[in-house]
């Protein structure tokens, strides 16, 4: 009857040592599975990236040509320093194309 009842009053100790091993057994799984999501990058994530940085070359490749246009007009009424100019933002935009996202 004694070992019953110091069993019963155990009981709820014990529950909270089960519970802190079952705590301890499931942290590495856990981090080693969050340690996996950093570490990837999903097909969404990577489709955005791409997508951002297809708007930032855009963007880019828009301000070159205005400022081609610009120095190409100012080129035209007679500022030779504005033709070198020209020139050159041309060659940037040719290699901003050519080079890959």
């Amino acid at each position: 009857m004694r070992a019953m009842v110091l069993l019963l009053l155990s009981a709820p100790l014990l529950a909270g040592c089960v519970s802190a091993v079952k705590t301890v057994v499931t942290a590495p799984v856990k981090a080693v599975g969050q340690v996996a999501d950093w570490s990837t990058t999903s097909q969404e994530e990577a489709d955005r990236n791409r997508g951002r940085e297809m708007r930032k070359r855009e963007e880019r490749l828009g301000k070159l040509t205005r400022e081609r246009d610009k120095a190409a007009e100012k080129c035209r009424d007679g500022k030779e320093e504005q033709c070198q100019r020209a020139e050159v933002l041309e060659h940037e935009i040719e290699a901003e194309m050519a080079a890959p996202y």
